[in-house]
Parts: C-alpha cells; structure tokens; sequence
C-alpha cells in the first residue's frame, strides 16, 4: 500500500494551522514557523522519492558528536517550549490537586500530532529511522512546562514507538494507522514497574504462560502512568523464551486496577494493575525478529532522562530571577556566594545532563550500542535531577515549602526516576 506522506503531514500541520488556541495564547507565529518547516520537510521527501536520490545520512562509523540540532528540531523545540510555557505550566497546579489532565488540554495537545513522531510513514506518520533524539528533544520541551503533564501527554508517542519498534510488520499494520487517524487510537499505557522490593526490571516476577493460541497473565504493576484511564495495557512479563511485551485489553477479565497515589506525579493518573490468568492471545505478543528487552529498557530510561533535563531546566531558569530580585540586607540574594555558587553548580549539572542524555540517543539513531550510555544517562539524571530539585526548593526558602511557587511540585516529579523502571518509550 502506498502511502501519501506530503499529504499526511500536511495533514497534520493545516490541523494546527486552523485551530483557534494558538491565537488565543499567542503562539501562532511558532506554529507559523513550524508548519512551514514541516511542510518543506514534507515536499523535500516527496522530491527525493520521485529522483530516486537516497537519504543522506550520517556514515555509520562517523565518531563527531554534533549537538547541532536541524532547522526542523529547532522549530520544534520552539514550539513546543512555547506551548509548554504558556499552555502547561498554568495547567500544571490544578492538575496535580485534580489529580488528573484536563480533557481540554489532553484535546489541545493531540492537536500537535507529535504521536506522528512515533509512526512510520509506511502507516501514515512521519517517524524515519532517525528519530530517538528529536523525541527526546519532544520530551525535554513539554518537561519545561511540567512534569506529569509532560509524561500523561507523551503516552500515546510512546505506545506508539514500542509497537513501531518491537512489532512484527503484520502487528504495525494493523495498530499503527489508528493512531495517526482522524478518531485516534484507545488511550495506551505502559506497566512495567513490579510491585516487588528490589525487582529487577529485566526479569519480571509478571508470568505469562503458554497455553495453546493464548498466554495466560499473572502478576502486578504499580505505578503505571496514565493506567487508570487507559483502555489498553503494554505489559512487560516473563514468557518461557525469555522476557515479552503483550498488548493487552484493560478490560479483559481477570484485570483489576486501583489507583496508586505517590508522592508525585499526581496528575499521571498513576494505577496498580493486578493480573490474575488474563488471556490474551497469542497475536496480540509483540514479535519483532529483533526484539530486545534490555534495549526496551534503555529507551524507557532515556525518555524518562529527557523529562528530567527540562524540568530540571524549568527548575533553574525559574530560581535565577527570584534570586536576582529577592532582597536581603539590602541586597539579592544572587550577591551571596552560598546562593550564586549553588546556582551555578544546578548549572554544570544540568548541562551534564543533557550531554549525557544527547549522547545516547545520538548512538542510538546510529543503531550502535547505547545501552552503557543509557545506564550513565540515568544513574547521573536520577542523582542530579533530584539534587537540582532539592537546591531549588532551597533557593527559594519558606515559599519553596509553599504550593505558591512549582519548585516543590517539580521536586515531588523529579523524585519518581530513582523509582520506574518503564512507563515512556522514545
């Protein structure tokens, strides 16, 4: 089947182009910028196809690290800080009391179509086979506005990329196009954290027994993102070959799920799901030949890396002019050593962290090894992010304690990478 790809980014982009809340919150000149840059992305394609002229790519074996984003990440990365800034960031305090996204909002960010980022375009998306940093770079902007609602907004993109990745050909056909359709595809999620002390995210104590045409599912997952609402269920458990991933119906019997409130991430809609001999067909196993658990797990850990890096930057640009304005003894704050040193260390680490992150994504689109580059990633975002979170509650004193400023709300975030093991998927 041959697929229009011009016509279905445009698509997309004229979508965006006519709705009225751009206007409304003044960022039709980003979006302008962004529908021109996807368009001639779009016509490029399209020409290069009809002259029969590969892609170039980057050789294989070329070892420059170049954190040179393209025009078109760069628009992208525009438009959505503008959107995470003045679209999420006021959002952000009533949906973690609500603890839920607001359907309006859930509406405005499908109007975006970053789920195309996650389809190819033999199903009708725009996602080539380069596409783990510019997902991350997705992540990292709608972060800056804030966490949770980052991570409930990226779920159909994730579900989207594990089937993409981890499919068979004949499973991508028939799941991928609904996402990329006018009606949408049924809200996804990911559970893949046991509720186990100590579980080890490659071996999952989730069985799945064979039996016949089906599998039967037992086991638990806590803390799954958007779990309450979704309707279907990617599940990590143990197989008899080695660890699976199933596409599972949330309400297929032997299903329970309560909600499971955390110390943050309250708008996640964060559920603890029970499997009790759920059967599921055997199709419905994700079966790429090339399918590989650990890299499903580093790719979790990098989306996960990405939210970190723009919450944290959300973090730092939000403590520098409090600083600079905060008086005391007749002077800000930023004066005193003990405040602009501990600024400038957010700062270092920041900046380390986003290299870190760059870096194995960069492997990644590459198809070269990334999985020691994901586990530093981590290790140094999970110690980090949470650090710069603390030094911003800091930073700002009393009203840190308070739900006045977002520190203490981005904090509470900020803590949950020391505790997922999956949930994303760049």
């Amino acid at each position: 089947m041959k697929v229009d790809v011009q016509g279905q980014a445009l698509s997309v982009l004229s979508k965006v182009a006519q709705a009225d809340w751009p206007d409304r919150l003044n960022l039709r000149k980003p979006f302008e910028k962004f529908i021109y840059s996807g368009s001639r992305a779009s016509f490029r394609l399209v020409a290069q196809r009809a002259s029969g002229k590969p892609r170039i790519e980057r050789p294989q074996g070329d070892d420059l690290f170049d954190l040179t984003l393209s025009d078109d990440q760069q628009m992208l990365v525009d438009m959505l800080q503008g959107f995470a800034l003045d679209v999420l960031r006021p959002a952000a305090h009533e949906a973690d009391g609500a603890g839920r996204v607001p359907a309006a909002l859930l509406n405005q960010a499908r109007e975006l179509g970053l789920v195309h980022y996650g389809v190819s375009e033999a199903q009708g998306g725009l996602a080539g086979e380069r596409t783990v940093l510019s997902n991350a770079l997705i992540a990292e902007s709608l972060a800056r506005g804030d966490f949770s609602l980052a991570a409930t907004l990226l779920g159909p993109l994730s579900a989207a990329n594990c089937i993409r990745r981890w499919g068979s050909l004949e499973q991508q056909a028939e799941w991928l196009p609904a996402f990329v359709s006018d009606e949408g595809a049924p809200l996804h999620a990911l559970a893949v954290t046991e509720a186990a002390v100590l579980a080890d995210p490659q071996a999952p104590a989730t069985r799945a027994r064979r039996r016949g045409k089906h599998y039967l599912l037992d086991g638990e997952k806590v803390l799954v993102l958007g779990g309450m609402s979704a309707s279907r269920l990617l599940v990590t458990a143990r197989a008899s070959d080695g660890a699976a991933l199933f596409l599972v119906d949330a309400a297929s019997k032997g299903v329970t799920r309560q909600a499971d409130s955390a110390m943050g991430l309250k708008a996640c809609g964060l559920a603890r799901i029970q499997f009790k001999s759920v059967k599921v067909p055997a199709g419905q196993r994700l079966a790429a030949d090339d399918f590989d658990f650990r890299a499903f797990l580093d790719y979790s850990a990098l989306a996960f890396c990405a939210l970190a890096v723009g919450t944290a930057q959300a973090a730092l640009d939000y403590v520098v002019p409090y600083c600079n304005e905060r008086q005391a003894f007749g002077e800000p704050i930023s004066h005193r050593q003990g405040v602009a040193f501990m600024i400038a260390e957010m700062a270092i680490e920041l900046e380390s962290m986003r290299l870190m992150l760059w870096r194995a994504c960069a492997l990644a689109e590459s198809g070269r090894p990334f999985h020691r580059e994901a586990y530093l990633a981590h290790l140094l975002c999970t110690e980090k992010a949470m650090k710069i979170g603390c030094d911003a509650v800091q930073l700002l004193g009393g009203h840190g304690f308070t739900q006045e400023h977002p520190v203490e709300r981005w904090y509470r975030d900020l803590r949950s990478l020391a505790v997922l093991a999956g949930g994303l998927h760049l």
